[in-house]
């Protein structure tokens, strides 16, 4: 069983433990997270509102770039194996003390808010951890070819976690418990990858690197640096702006066009669980089955064109049906292709950057950039729903899905400027690794 597994997923025997406890951490994070995403959601749109959304999320990017802010300080000058052990004890703690929050009656608008803001680090910040040490535990090839074989566990853990929110209020009510009870499992399932890290990931080689002293404010900035100075990340950086943008309105469109048509707590999470599960499995197969193979044949550089060309296609659709049935098509578009192709091409490429400045790099691009294009969609956004809402305008949405055809566009023309110079980036002095004697680059197909 073990060689049929490892011929077909094309895993060396020394590879099979370290990708199997990979993607169990994966699968860990991304249960607990969509559990707390379906209750965290149906019950601040029932309770709050879905206009109201937009204010959280502006809140939450604010508290992304304060948290990473305070993360790229440590990423690149302490243990990752550590640090993602300790990042998950410290999640486990907070979950169980906002399940005190529920038992204290405190107002239901600020627990679903508070558990929707911890909801979105829990996607943001462990992934982020967890990639930087994946790509110190493999090689770059290592990377392209297993990087889409440990993302699956992340479909696994988000098919289970779905499944579990939408049967879990049947079940809870009939013993008399409340949805709130998912918190108290979720800091298990946290204390489990705590567990999980400590005790099997010390086995495997990591590679060491050396780090030059450097100030704080060096630190801060060394993501943005070597970004700017690479062409190749420069234009990306353009284009991971954008992506966020579009994703940030298609979201809201989404939310906007299912909460009017299912308006209960009980339907809307029933539908947003189904919806997610669904999502998820076609996700699942398309990137256990397809993905690496996509990349392999249209090359890496080619495949960041995909996400942007889907966005464009996703805006004008929207446009065109401005119903449920444009709303969660665009949606799904657009999520599907940013959650298989887009990440695990996002991923290689950041396996170029030197293992000493990867973390903050990776820091850089995944999470300030994230933020700052959702706030720039946020405000967009809400500017132009609240600009409707006065002028008591019923088709003010075309004005935010505009918004997102231009946007897209735009992410089109920044992609294939970064093909342009991708070849001659890849020798720029930034991605010189300070202690490999010779260049790897010669013997890597990117």
């Amino acid at each position: 069983m073990k060689a049929l597994l490892n011929q077909t997923f094309q895993l060396q025997p020394q590879e099979t433990s370290l990708v199997l406890i990979l993607a169990c951490l994966l699968l860990s994070n991304s249960l607990a997270r969509q559990i707390a995403d379906v209750v965290a959601v149906s019950g601040f749109l029932s309770v709050v509102g879905v206009n109201q959304i937009l204010l959280v999320w502006v809140v939450d990017m604010g508290l992304t770039i304060l948290v990473t802010a305070l993360q790229s300080l440590i990423v690149d000058r302490c243990n990752r194996v550590r640090l993602i052990a300790w990042m998950s004890f410290v999640y486990a703690v907070l979950l169980l003390l906002l399940r005190l929050l529920f038992a204290l009656r405190v107002p239901s608008g600020v627990s679903y808010t508070v558990l929707y803001l911890l909801a979105e680090q829990q996607l943001l910040f462990f992934p982020i951890v967890f990639w930087i040490l994946a790509n110190d535990l493999l090689s770059l090839a290592q990377a392209k070819r297993l990087f889409p074989l440990i993302a699956t566990g992340n479909f696994v853990g988000q098919i289970l976690g779905l499944g579990i929110a939408a049967t879990a209020p049947t079940l809870l009510s009939q013993i008399g418990l409340g949805t709130e009870e998912l918190l108290t499992f979720n800091g298990f399932i946290y204390l489990f990858a705590c567990t999980l890290v400590a005790t099997t990931l010390g086995k495997f080689r990591i590679r060491q690197t050396t780090r030059k002293p450097e100030t704080a404010i060096e630190t801060l900035t060394e993501g943005w640096e070597f970004v700017c100075e690479v062409p190749s990340f420069r234009y990306l950086m353009l284009a991971v702006i954008g992506v966020n943008i579009c994703l940030t309105v298609f979201e809201f469109r989404f939310l906007v066009v299912t909460q009017s048509t299912f308006t209960d707590i009980s339907s809307y999470q029933q539908f947003y669980s189904l919806f997610r599960l669904t999502l998820i499995s076609i996700a699942f197969l398309t990137q256990g089955l397809l993905t690496s193979r996509v990349i392999a044949s249209i090359r890496l550089k080619n495949a960041f064109l995909l996400l942007p060309i889907a966005q464009l296609l996703a805006a004008v659709g929207m446009t065109i049906m401005p119903g449920v049935t444009g709303g969660v098509g665009g949606f799904t578009l657009s999520k599907l292709t940013q959650c298989t192709v887009d990440e695990s091409a996002r991923k290689s490429f950041q396996s170029l950057v030197p293992e000493e400045r990867r973390g903050r790099v990776s820091l850089f691009m995944d999470s300030y950039l994230f933020a700052i294009g959702t706030l720039i969609g946020c405000l967009l956004t809400g500017a132009i729903v609240l600009m409707g809402i006065r002028l008591n305008l019923s088709a003010y949405a075309y004005g935010y899905l505009g918004v997102a055809i231009l946007t897209s566009g735009i992410t089109v023309w920044s992609v294939w400027k970064m093909r342009s110079v991708y070849d001659s980036s890849l020798f720029n002095w930034r991605l010189k690794r300070r202690q490999r004697g010779a260049s790897v680059l010669d013997k890597l197909d990117l």
